[in-house]
């Protein structure tokens, strides 16, 4: 498996009903394809698009997540989903410095690299079973009705 960490789930709530989980990551790491796959679990999403801020905490700022989750992917792979033959050089920062805080403080880390999305999908649902978040909702999609 892929997850680095799965963390204590420290409540950001602000007196939220339904808990939201935060999503961010480096540009082409998954992050749309498995907040669509979420929300159709029955969870609260928000893609917080933290690697285009040049505010460290900007994802927790705006958001305050309850679980933030952090995809990860390679920079070659990134810029092959993207179809690029180059590998930005904007890339690094956005790794390096705007993603650094993010990173740091996530509850679950994920690379995505050589994965497939429903396979980021079915680690995520694992994870956060994990911390105590399982589907909410029981509709008739794959990664909800897979074992977790």
């Amino acid at each position: 498996m892929r997850v680095v960490r799965i963390g204590s789930c420290n409540s950001r709530s602000r007196g939220r009903s339904v808990p939201l989980i935060g999503i961010v990551g480096p540009c082409a790491s998954g992050k749309s394809t498995l907040a669509l796959s979420l929300r159709a679990a029955g969870y609260a999403v928000k893609e917080i698009a933290q690697e285009h801020s040049v505010v460290p905490d900007m994802w927790q700022r705006l958001t305050s997540p309850d679980v933030l989750i952090y995809l990860d992917v390679d920079p070659a792979e990134g810029a092959a989903r993207q179809g690029l033959d180059v590998i930005p050089s904007w890339w690094r920062e956005e790794r390096e410095v705007r993603l650094r805080h993010a990173r740091e403080h996530c509850d679950v880390y994920v690379d995505t690299t050589g994965m497939t999305p429903s396979a980021v999908v079915s680690r995520i649902l694992m994870a956060l079973n994990e911390l105590g978040m399982p589907c909410v909702a029981r509709r008739q999609i794959d990664t909800c009705d897979q074992e977790v």
